[in-house]
């Protein structure tokens, strides 16, 4: 299988989470057993050198991928979730997406100054999700943060919201 052929196993839905979005759903590549080891195999051969001990998965379909990443680099999983899913004591960031305002936390004891991490998540869109988890992550001082998505959007500019040392990476690119 290919790039291409990966790309043409996105679904687009049209009015989805609301009238006038075309929601990229990854989850009809998951499906094929092709797709989701292409998928695995493509973002840990990207990771694989770059001395990542924490994946950080932005919920929710971060959570599909991250930890798959996790394992086959040898790193630990970490989920950043929506308030009031982590049972523990927690950081959060708050933050404007396409249509709303939302918030995600981490547990207090997730990531340290000795972490190298890569925050995973399905698609950059307008990029307030991601950028939201890389300030919360830039919070515990770690060694380097990378960002990591299946999909981008180009045309909605995502990744200008990142400063420029900030490594961000798509299999994908619509």
């Amino acid at each position: 299988m290919t790039l291409d052929e990966l790309k043409g196993l996105v679904r687009d839905v049209p009015d989805f989470p609301k009238k006038g979005i075309l929601f990229k759903d990854i989850t009809t590549m998951l499906k094929n057993k092709d797709g989701l080891h292409l998928t695995a195999k493509l973002l840990s051969e990207r990771y694989a050198d770059k001395g990542i001990t924490k994946v950080v998965g932005i919920e929710s379909r971060g959570f599909i991928m991250g930890p798959i990443v996790a394992e086959k680099i040898g790193a630990g999983f970490v989920p950043m979730r929506k308030p009031g899913k982590l049972p523990a004591d927690t950081v959060s960031e708050s933050f404007t997406k396409e249509y709303g305002v939302d918030t995600i936390e981490v547990h207090v004891d997730a990531i340290n100054e000795d972490d190298v991490v890569l925050l995973h998540d399905d698609l950059l869109a307008t990029g307030g999700t991601m950028y939201a988890a890389y300030l919360l992550a830039k919070r515990f001082n770690p060694k380097k943060i990378y960002v990591s998505f299946i999909a981008e959007l180009d045309f909605l500019k995502g990744r200008e919201l990142f400063p420029a040392d900030v490594e961000i990476d798509s299999l994908i690119r619509y």
